[in-house]
């Protein structure tokens, strides 16, 4: 179980930041999924999550089954429908697996639906208070871009394994963590000229400031192009990337995720270490795919970012970036898609004091991933 039990007293770092809203880090992350048993599966083997709660037929669901996997700081919670029709099947035929729910942790569940539907969000649920042996929580919600969920958990009266209504899930398999510590940021994608609508969302509805912001010249290849901005609450425990397309001669990476997610929704989760080098390995090891990036990439790249703490052998055979902003510098790397459509894929990241979002990477990542576009045909 995750016990940080830090309060409000995070310190303010972004000033601009409205901060009505006290969001004390991410609380899970929710997958609707067509096989949770065996989605569950590949987070432990290839991933390294350990196995943490289930709720199903066991504990009295008939329409669904949740597995939740930790690491770090970091739940995920797969859930599946057991039932033909329903709003999970619809959404699953939608969209395919995908995130449905970015769970925000807070001080005052009730106190976040209120102050976020009085300046303008719609409601999904009202608040609503689980009970158990355990004690119980306080849980609310309401729409954010596509089909997704912002859910409001306040657990500070609650001991259990995760929510009421689990039950511990234990298994045989022995998981070989992998390094990742806590979310860093989450990207989503919308559609043609709804970033702004999005921004301005996040900065009246939540609360939060707009870090940085990147056009289609900062974010453009030959081919594509995209545009970008970074929303964060005053703490920044959570940062949301905001893309949108943008005109390019061929069909850039985040049409292709509108054309076959069927809407907005989560681009990519990026998770943090404190050792790239050894997480990579321990993924590669386990089956995941990363994008790859050409060797070419590494014959100036000290020229431009300067001098590191890592050799840059192992930076290179594993293919991970590099880039540097005034307050240091960060490595990353980014998984191929992780599911069955080109949608949802990770980043792992490190950063040695850098704040920003490798915008001097921007332009290899986003070959590389015209790479594997014309492989699958939607350049």
């Amino acid at each position: 179980m995750i016990t940080d039990t830090t309060s409000q007293k995070l310190e303010k770092i972004f000033k601009d930041a409205q901060d009505f809203l006290p969001i004390l880090g991410t609380d899970y992350v929710e997958l609707y999924v067509g096989n949770a048993k065996q989605a569950a599966h590949y987070y432990m083997s290839a991933w390294g999550f350990k196995p943490v709660a289930y709720a199903g037929l066991e504990t009295g669901l008939k329409d669904r089954v949740s597995y939740v996997l930790e690491q770090g700081k970091i739940r995920l919670v797969l859930t599946s429908p057991l039932q033909q029709d329903g709003p999970i099947n619809a959404h699953i035929n939608a969209h395919g697996d995908g995130v449905k729910v970015v769970a925000l942790w807070v001080d005052d569940a009730t106190y976040s639906w209120e102050q976020t539907t009085q300046r303008g969000a719609q409601s999904n649920m009202e608040p609503v208070v689980m009970k158990d042996n355990d004690g119980e929580v306080v849980i609310s919600a309401i729409h954010t871009y596509g089909e997704t969920l912002h859910y409001f958990v306040e657990r500070k009266n609650y001991n259990g394994v995760f929510l009421p209504g689990y039950q511990p899930w234990k298994t045989e398999y022995e998981t070989t963590d992998a390094g990742l510590l806590y979310i860093d940021h989450m990207v989503g994608n919308v559609g043609w000229n709804e970033m702004n609508t999005w921004v301005d969302f996040y900065a009246k509805v939540m609360g939060f400031t707009q870090l940085v912001s990147f056009d289609d010249k900062d974010i453009s290849t030959e081919y594509t192009a995209l545009m970008s901005k970074v929303m964060a609450n005053g703490n920044g425990r959570i940062k949301f990337p905001i893309n949108e397309p943008a005109e390019g001669r061929k069909k850039s990476q985040i049409e292709e995720y509108i054309d076959f997610y069927n809407g907005a929704g989560v681009q990519h989760i990026a998770v943090a270490t404190d050792n790239i080098i050894e997480t990579v390995k321990r993924l590669k090891a386990g089956g995941v795919e990363f994008l790859y990036v050409p060797p070419t990439y590494y014959d100036d790249v000290l020229d431009r970012v300067g001098q590191i703490d890592e050799d840059l052998a192992p930076l290179k055979e594993l293919g991970i970036l590099i880039d540097r902003d005034d307050e240091g510098y960060l490595l990353q790397l980014f998984t191929k898609p992780v599911l069955d459509r080109p949608t949802m894929f990770f980043e792992i990241i490190q950063r040695k004091g850098a704040q920003s979002f490798g915008k001097g990477n921007f332009k290899a990542l986003f070959e590389s991933i015209e790479r594997e576009q014309e492989r699958r045909g939607t350049l």
